[in-house]
């Protein structure tokens, strides 16, 4: 059994701005194909609309309100239970707009890597 506490996760700086703690995925012993990460923005902080063109994404939001777009024009307020499915190959981003930390966890498959991860303006 492989277990990691999110405490024992060193947080770093994905491409896109957000920083994550990388919980689980394709680099530990026992998971091949998805990873699993803590990702927090601060208020008012965005992470750069990008897209991936391998990996589909699953954020859920942990505590924090935030807007969410894919594409170019689907936008919608999010919290707290929300799960947001972001196909592979979709623009998106996540605005903190709320007061406070927002926090979530982010779903990769296949895990996340830098290299599929494709910055717009």
């Amino acid at each position: 059994m492989f277990v990691r506490n999110q405490r024992e996760a060193t947080p770093f700086t994905t491409a896109d701005g957000s920083t994550i703690r990388e919980l689980l995925s394709h680099r530990d012993p026992t998971i091949r194909n998805q990873s699993l990460a803590e990702a927090r923005l601060a208020p008012g902080q965005a992470t750069t609309p990008h897209h991936h063109a391998v990996t589909e994404e699953i954020y859920y939001i942990l505590s924090g309100s935030a807007q969410m777009t894919l594409g170019t024009d689907d936008s919608r307020p999010v919290g707290p239970g929300d799960a947001i499915a972001i196909p592979a190959g979709v623009r998106h981003t996540i605005r903190n707009t709320g007061t406070v930390e927002l926090v979530f966890l982010c779903t990769c498959a296949p895990g996340y890597e830098h290299t599929d991860t494709f910055l717009e303006a």
